[in-house]
């Protein structure tokens, strides 16, 4: 099929079928359309017959290109839709509805998120790695074994990439610009003094072997109380948060499912259950009984 009457497809399938608003389907279809030039004009195929390799170099040269982190986030929203399309996955955007009884999970604030990210000292190795850590745990929205996992190949700090491997299919997510820059300043300046030669593991402990997951989680605990956050704070805390903070500023459920490599999209669905910081904030400055 030819990439406009593709385009055209798409563009009817996101208003008829998916109901999205005229801005989201004005950015989508702007998105495709960049897509498909790009893959046309380095690969010579139609944008129906791009791969996932195709994908991800787009992506990259979008970064190169100086384009904004919030960009090249929606832009992956746009991709990941599309190929959605493509697929004719119905069933894996179907809308299932959360269990009534399950625990909403603990998400942590803007301000206390800010407060965590700033509480290691960056006068020293283990507070600049430390940094590191967090700034990238609550970039990807990545499970504490899968942090601790990584290897010093698994991490493209120019390009804003980390490849997260599992046993089900490897996961390439974007970094934001602070995670990135806080990742290249370990890498750089501290990394090479803490780390054995042959060592392959991103995260090292002060013997110069990868970090255990008991070693993180008294990390994160320190910091939790040095940032005075009240409630109890884990790896998974700061998971909950990329997540919930990603749909209340207007990411997709499917995005957000692939890039925490969730098996089905119900999993992903209770974050939007999470009530606003914003609207919380607004209904206990106006009710009269907040």
């Amino acid at each position: 099929m030819r990439s406009s009457e593709c385009i055209d497809e798409y563009t009817h399938f996101l208003s008829d079928i998916r109901h999205k608003s005229k801005n989201t389907i004005d950015a989508y279809h702007r998105d495709v359309v960049k897509y498909a030039e790009f893959v046309t004009s380095n690969y010579g195929v139609d944008i129906d017959k791009a791969t996932e390799p195709m994908a991800s170099a787009y992506l990259v040269a979008l970064r190169n290109s100086g384009k904004s982190d919030a960009t090249v986030s929606r832009t992956v929203a746009s991709l990941r839709s599309f190929r959605l399309f493509l697929l004719g996955d119905a069933a894996g955007m179907a809308y299932v509805k959360p269990k009534r009884e399950k625990k909403l999970p603990c998400v942590l604030t803007h301000t206390e998120i800010e407060s965590l990210l700033a509480a290691p000292p960056l006068t020293t190795d283990k507070g600049i790695r430390d940094k590191a850590m967090l700034e990238l745990l609550y970039a990807t929205g990545i499970r504490v074994s899968e942090l601790i996992g990584l290897d010093i190949t698994d991490i493209d700090v120019i390009s804003g990439f980390i490849i997260c491997r599992s046993t089900r299919h490897d996961r390439l997510i974007p970094l934001g610009r602070s995670a990135a820059e806080a990742a290249a300043h370990y890498i750089e300046a501290v990394r090479p003094r803490m780390a054995h030669a042959d060592e392959r593991a991103l995260f090292v402990n002060t013997k110069g072997g990868r970090m255990s997951r008991q070693g993180f989680w008294k990390i994160i605990k320190r910091y939790g109380e040095k940032s005075g956050i009240r409630s109890d704070i884990t790896p998974h805390t700061l998971r909950h948060s990329f997540a919930a903070h990603l749909v209340q500023n207007g990411a997709d459920l499917e995005s957000i499912r692939e890039m925490m490599g969730h098996a089905t999209i119900a999993s992903t669905q209770i974050y939007s259950l999470i009530p606003n910081e914003h609207i919380r904030d607004v209904y206990d400055r106006a009710h009269p009984r907040a």
